[in-house]
Formats: C-alpha cells, sequence, structure tokens
C-alpha cells in the first residue's frame, strides 16, 4: 500500500520543483525527504526522481503518480473536513494568512475572540500580500487567508477555492500637507494627473490595482517609490515625495505633514476570506470566518 506522507512529499517536490524546497514547505530536512522518495520507489518498483543539470526532475512514472496523489491529498482532507464536522467541535491547527492592513487591524481581536471561544483550536498566522496567499491556499500549503480585491476590479479565484465576505474599507488620499489640494475635503483622482505616487510592491495586489484605477480615469501612472509597509509609505509622504492610497482599516497615527482628503469616486475594498472546497465543511474554518465577521462588523466607522 501506498504511504500518504511519501505520496505527500513526492507531491512536494512536483509542485515546488526541487527536494529542498518541498523540505522547506514540509517543516522537515532535505534528507528526510530525501528518505521518504527512496522509500516510495521501492513501495513502486519504479524510479521516481532523475538528476537534470544541479537539481532533479521527475520521471514519467513519478507524473503518473503526482496526478494520482493529488486526488488522494485532497479526498483525505476531504475525509478530515467530513470527521471534524461530523464531531462538530471546533479543534486542530488552523493556518492562516492575511495582508498587513488586515493583520493590524481585523485579525488580532477575531484569533483573541476565538482563543476565548475555543481554546482547542491553535490558529497561526503569516503576513502575505494576497498575490501570494491565494495559490498557497489553492496548493494546500495554507488552511485560510484573508484577502481582498476592489469595487472596480475583483478578484478572480481558482475553482478549488470558496470565499466568504467578512467587510467593506474605504480607502483614501494621503497627501504631503504642502500639496495645492491638501486643504480640501474630497478631491477627484483625475485632479491628480501627473502626480508621482508611492504604493506596495509591483507584484503586490495594491499596485497593480492603483495602476489599473489611475489609468482608468485618465492619470498614467507615475509609480515614484515602493514600499510594503503603510506606515513607511506616509513617511515618504510626510517628506513630499508623492502621494499614497490609505486605506482606514489598520489606520495608524499619521505623520504631522500628511493631509487625509477622501476620493470620488469613493474607493472601497473588499474583504473576504478563502479556503478549499474540500475543507468547507470543517468546523474551524466556520469558527474562524465568523469571528472575522463579528470583528469587521464592530470596527469603528473611521472618518478621514
Amino acid at each position: 500500500m501506498l504511504d500518504l506522507e511519501r505520496l505527500r512529499a513526492l507531491h512536494s517536490v512536483a509542485t515546488y520543483g526541487s527536494v529542498s524546497a518541498a523540505a522547506d514547505v514540509l517543516h522537515v530536512t532535505t534528507s528526510a525527504v530525501s528518505q521518504q522518495l527512496a522509500k516510495l520507489e521501492r513501495e513502486t518498483g519504479q524510479k521516481l526522481l532523475e538528476r537534470h543539470g544541479r537539481g532533479v526532475r521527475l520521471t514519467d512514472a513519478a507524473e503518473l503518480l503526482v496526478t494520482h496523489a493529488e486526488n488522494i491529498l485532497s479526498l483525505v482532507e476531504r475525509a478530515q473536513s467530513d470527521l471534524e464536522a461530523h464531531r462538530g467541535a471546533v479543534v486542530g491547527r488552523l493556518s492562516m494568512a492575511a495582508f498587513a492592513t488586515a493583520v493590524r487591524g481585523l485579525v488580532p481581536e477575531a484569533l483573541a475572540s476565538l482563543r476565548r471561544d475555543h481554546p482547542d483550536l491553535a490558529v497561526s498566522v503569516h503576513e502575505t500580500d494576497p498575490m501570494q496567499s491565494i495559490p498557497l491556499v489553492a496548493r494546500g500549503d495554507l488552511d485560510m487567508a484573508v484577502v481582498q480585491d476592489w469595487n472596480n476590479q475583483p478578484l478572480t479565484l481558482p475553482d478549488n477555492l470558496q470565499r466568504g465576505f467578512i467587510c467593506d474599507d474605504v480607502a483614501d488620499i494621503a497627501l504631503p500637507s504642502t500639496h495645492c489640494l491638501a486643504h480640501r475635503d474630497r478631491i477627484h483622482l483625475k485632479e491628480l494627473a501627473g502626480d508621482a505616487w508611492i504604493s506596495s510592491s509591483p507584484n503586490s495586489i495594491c499596485c497593480e490595482w492603483l495602476n489599473h484605477t489611475l489609468r482608468r480615469h485618465e492619470c498614467e501612472p507615475n509609480i515614484a517609490h515602493t514600499a510594503y509597509e503603510i506606515p513607511t509609505q506616509l513617511v515618504m509622504v510626510a517628506a513630499g515625495l508623492g502621494n499614497a492610497i490609505l486605506p482606514r482599516l489598520g489606520r495608524d497615527a499619521l505623520p504631522p505633514t500628511v493631509s487625509i482628503v477622501e476620493v470620488e469616486p469613493v474607493m472601497t475594498r473588499r474583504i473576504f476570506a478563502i479556503w478549499r472546497e474540500e475543507a468547507a465543511r470543517r468546523p474551524a474554518i466556520r469558527a474562524t470566518l465568523d469571528a472575522l465577521r463579528t470583528t469587521g462588523a464592530c470596527l469603528p466607522e473611521r472618518s478621514s
């Protein structure tokens, strides 16, 4: 009979491209993965890996086995989910990713309520941009993720993922206090045509959205600087280096030389959780979503 953990090791090598990368994901040593694969070769009586330059590649037999491994691992997860649902208890471990402002403004209170109400559930959180967390959930490396999309640019998810809405979040414009429009209560994006912008890293969902939104309003983007953390972006705004989009969720104290102005049309992002279809019946998934929704509904209205 094929061993499940050995199939998992082979599947991880196929997914991540190397034995060392698979070891990192599985939180074991490279030697442990190699031993699992060697045992799997003896079980199947076929060679599964062959040298390719400095690395390895899967043989035809391994590729065939990986296809079955994906189905087997999916069925195992579904069985575990069904057993937890039958038991009805919120127990076990749940790994979750969330983007930066959600980690700061939403997740901590939700996790605190989960710890009070469900002490047998252990949740670990990783700060990750949705562009990275979505494939991690789809592959099974994470159980759940808190992600976002914007009212004018919906997020497309892989077919094996489900989503649950948490809350909406409004964003404003952060301007240097010396900006000619900093005194206004409300501005239109078109009025900022030609301005320099400070945004998160180019491969992040927020940077892609900013480029998309500015172009829709006939403003060719001028992303002058990038910084992943919003407090760093605000320091750069305070120095007069450009404007930034500032969500209200997780908003910290502002530098004294930064002005916050509401924008037309209103920029709203939708925050929701995602998980794999196979895990949908897990009580831990439902309890975590409920805690996030409760926290999101109780967030105070933030004015600019």
